[in-house]
């Protein structure tokens, strides 16, 4: 026959086993990795996300849009909006390293890409192998250094704007090309100067001066090197 004494050791063994049981499912329950919540993606109210690709050995020594000799080691990049001497921080999305860069050109001219990196820049973020990538572009600055004042020759009935003059026909058909992603009416025009052919390469026609200096005022604060000369031509010789 079950006494009393018995029957309260029972219930004190068991409620020993709950107390054992409860404090191993505590443990386990503090020692489960805890779920973190969804990471939320912080982007800078002026940072834009793109494609980048890189340029290299092919222009390298080649004038860029801006006038200044690309050098591929150097810590420069391409865009098509940006005024030159815009300070990018550029940051590789898919492994989250980080360079600061120049724009001093213009481009890409690949369909789908919205910033060309120099062979410097695009080695410091891992880009050089896989060739693109997606990347977020964050103004940080500006080197004034790169606005440009209006210059003038002796001039009289129709204007032009002048932006750059060449040796080599291929430069100035890039300059073209870059220009042409802003401005209508780029076009190259071709001189005989003390024997030396160069090509220069010229944006509209204007019929007064303000219009054109304002234009050319413009262009200037977004870095081109633009001269008010006469208008000649008006369409590309080649």
């Amino acid at each position: 026959m079950k006494t009393l004494a018995d029957t309260f050791f029972r219930l004190e063994a068991k409620g020993v086993r709950l107390k054992i049981i409860s404090l191993c499912m505590l443990l386990i329950i503090s020692c489960a990795p805890v779920k973190k919540p969804p990471s939320v993606e912080y982007a800078p109210t002026e940072a834009r996300k793109g494609v980048a690709s890189w340029y290299g050995p092919d222009f390298h020594g080649r004038p860029t849009a801006s006038g200044e000799i690309y050098n591929m080691y150097d810590y420069t990049c391409a865009h098509r909006e940006y005024p030159f001497g815009t300070k990018l921080k550029v940051v590789n999305l898919q492994n989250g390293k980080n360079v600061t860069c120049t724009v001093n050109d213009r481009g890409p001219f690949v369909s789908g890409r919205d910033l060309d990196l120099s062979y410097a820049s695009a080695k410091k973020i891992d880009l050089i192998g896989p060739g693109t990538a997606e990347v977020l572009m964050e103004p940080v600055g500006r080197d004034m250094n790169y606005v440009k004042y209006v210059r003038y020759t002796p001039i009289s009935g129709a204007l032009t704007i002048q932006v750059g003059a060449f040796k080599e026909i291929d430069n100035a058909l890039r300059l073209k090309q870059a220009l042409s992603f802003k401005y209508q009416n780029v076009y190259i025009n071709k001189s005989n100067i003390k024997g030396e052919v160069f090509y220069r390469v010229r944006v509209g026609k204007f019929t007064n001066y303000d219009e054109a200096f304002n234009l050319a005022k413009s262009m200037g604060q977004e870095g081109y090197k633009v001269i008010i000369t006469n208008f000649v031509g008006g369409k590309d010789e080649i």
